[in-house]
């Protein structure tokens, strides 16, 4: 059983160990291709691999088709709009990602983010605290806890809006649930949002939404690029001079951010959300995991695909 670890950033050295290591224990070869420059490379390495970890990697239907042997591709990671999932279908291949993994990385990062800001990006000037902070979590899944546990240190009022969590659910972890996204951000100073891109996601972070939270405004964004409308916030900055911005995912327009907002507008180079030792070895070692299991037993509880 071969199971090929394609990424282009590799893992730590610890993590690839790790992986290695639960391979080798259930008798399954671990194949790397680190550093890839050509997705020619990939598709040469996959063509006989029965199995996949890859992180930020795309794995679209090109790389699908290719991967004639594949049963199943594991996403080291939460985040999967980087997996064709219609492709894994048609191909009869089993899709998973690793929920949770990377969740505290995320949330240390939002606190980081969110005491730069308000402390005006560290530039000597008087600046502001968490402490008595109205935050709101825009959807409550394994990274929004996380930030509600740390949010409870600063002595924060936390709020969450998750359609697919009950008020019970949500409010059983001492969180006040909102009954609607509006609500979320027009009650909350602070917002951090934690949903994924989809059809329905998509741009949905846009002028009318923003404009309904409180003077002295924060937005916190580690969640994906594609759910902010970048032209939308670039307006409401424009026209909320109180209203400050920070995420580690470079919008489109980034310099055009930085120039008119500057000390109100931070982006990290990258994305560096679950860029931690212990998140990237975390991730790896569950996708190696959940790859022996499904071979060996049939586990499909991180299945994404039909």
């Amino acid at each position: 059983m071969k199971v090929l670890i394609a990424t282009e950033k590799p893992f730590a050295a610890e993590a690839t160990a790790g992986i290695k290591n639960v391979l080798d224990n259930a008798g399954f070869e671990a194949a790397f291709l680190e550093k890839y420059t050509d997705k020619q490379q990939l598709l040469d390495a996959i063509a006989d691999a029965d199995a996949a970890i890859f992180r930020s990697d795309i794995f679209d239907k090109a790389v699908l088709d290719a991967g004639k042997n594949l049963k199943i591709v594991v996403r080291a990671g939460a985040g999967f709009d980087n997996v064709d999932l219609d492709a894994a279908t048609a191909n009869n291949i089993c899709a998973m990602n690793t929920p949770g993994q990377n969740a505290n990385a995320v949330a240390e990062l939002v606190f980081g983010l969110a005491v730069y800001a308000v402390r005006n990006l560290f530039n000597g000037a008087s600046g502001t605290e968490l402490l008595g902070k109205k935050l709101g979590i825009h959807a409550y899944g394994n990274v929004g806890r996380n930030v509600a546990r740390i949010a409870k240190g600063f002595g924060m009022e936390i709020y969450a809006y998750d359609p697919f969590l009950t008020k019970e659910q949500i409010e059983a972890e001492g969180v006040k649930a909102v009954g609607s996204v509006e609500e979320l951000y027009s009650t909350c100073q602070i917002v951090s949002i934690h949903i994924p891109a989809t059809a329905e996601t998509k741009n949905s972070i846009n002028y009318a939404l923003l404009s309904k939270m409180p003077k002295k405004a924060l937005l916190i964004n580690t969640a994906r690029k594609e759910v902010i409308n970048e032209a939308e916030i670039v307006k409401l900055m424009e026209d909320r001079a109180d209203f400050k911005y920070v995420t580690d995912i470079k919008p489109g327009n980034d310099a055009e951010m930085a120039e008119k907002f500057a000390g109100r507008y931070f982006s990290s180079p990258k994305k560096m959300g679950a860029q931690t030792a212990e998140a990237n070895t975390n991730a790896g070692i569950a996708a190696a995991n959940q790859i022996v299991d499904f071979i060996k037993n049939g586990n499909e509880r991180f299945r994404l695909n039909k």
